[in-house]
């Protein structure tokens, strides 16, 4: 099927935006999953790479978009400062975006995040106000735009973090041009729907694969009905990944590109991450972990013979955090 070059970042939007970011972000690193100690673990006869965006700047792909959104702010804008509303990278990425441009930035973060974001965020400069819940946290941002004029940074339903996924992608097709299979984390759905646009306009017949946990399925639901949806209640251990709803934008754009999404338990999650670890020595958070968890649970069989593309996403936890999800396992 012809793809609609109308949604999702055009192919000169996300080679001007690799441009501007040449000189701030770094092109990370691929592996490729061949060593002796995968081999109990992944599908034979398949040739797996892993895209480490764990190494990017603020510890993850979001500091790709983030940095598009505040650079571009008008100069009026830039002297208002920006707010954003996150638990997770989005968070520190903000963050250190808006330090390097030299912008004031508020971020509204629920209490029960890890303390780790929380001091990142204070270290780059950003003023951190606490609230009870993520719901209360996007109240915050909006009351904060409008009373203190600021420009909203969203987590995931804006042009711009929709971009800088682009940039991601065709960043790793570049690397990598003969990947024909991808497996993405899904979120608010900023980074599939950026992702999945750049990979059909680069390479058409590439099949792209959203992930989600079973406790935050928002876009899994939302393709299955039709429309995008509100969750009535968000239940995983990957905070990065527990959007609790779709929106417009990112699902338009998911819907048309994304041939499909699969679904993972928080234990299969868990597993990845110490894959991570016995393997790379990857201290990975269970967002990170999720394109692993698919393609050894419910993609496995369908990936065989395929040169499968993975990302690891983001590596923003603490020890302490880490340890205590793992020790049961």
């Amino acid at each position: 099927m012809k793809k609609n070059t109308q949604l999702g970042p055009t192919r000169s939007e996300i080679s001007n935006a690799q441009g501007e970011l040449i000189d701030r972000l770094i092109i990370t690193p691929t592996v490729q999953a061949k060593s002796d100690r995968w081999s109990n673990i992944l599908p034979k006869k398949t040739n797996i790479f892993i895209k480490l965006e764990l190494f990017q700047q603020s510890g993850s792909f979001k500091a790709r978009g983030a940095f598009l959104a505040v650079n571009n702010l008008s100069p009026v804008q830039k002297k208002a400062g920006v707010v954003a509303a996150s638990g997770g990278n989005h968070a520190l990425a903000v963050s250190w975006a808006a330090s390097t441009a030299g912008v004031s930035a508020k971020i509204a973060m629920p209490k029960a995040t890890d303390t780790l974001r929380i001091e990142g965020c204070k270290e780059s400069g950003a003023e951190v106000i606490l609230c009870n819940d993520i719901s209360e946290s996007f109240e915050l941002m909006n009351s904060l735009a409008k009373k203190e004029g600021r420009a909203i940074i969203h987590p995931f339903d804006d042009a711009k973090m929709i971009l800088g996924a682009a940039t991601c992608a065709a960043e790793y097709l570049a690397q990598h041009p003969d990947i024909d299979y991808f497996v993405i984390p899904v979120g608010g759905g900023g980074l599939i729907s950026g992702m999945a646009a750049a990979i059909k306009k680069l390479k058409p017949t590439a099949i792209v694969v959203g992930v989600e946990p079973l406790g935050a399925d928002g876009l899994y639901q939302s393709i299955k009905s039709g429309y995008s949806i509100t969750l009535q209640e968000v239940n995983t251990i990957a905070d990065s990944l527990g959007a609790p709803m779709t929106l417009p934008l990112t699902f338009s754009i998911a819907q048309y590109f994304v041939d499909k999404v699969v679904r993972v338990s928080d234990k299969e999650l868990l597993q990845s991450m110490r894959h991570y670890q016995e393997v790379l020595r990857i201290t990975a958070e269970p967002a990170c972990a999720a394109s692993l968890a698919a393609i050894i649970g419910p993609l496995r069989e369908e990936i065989s013979g395929r040169t499968v593309g993975i990302l690891a996403c983001g590596s923003n936890i603490s020890l302490r955090r880490y340890d205590s999800l793992l020790k049961d396992l």
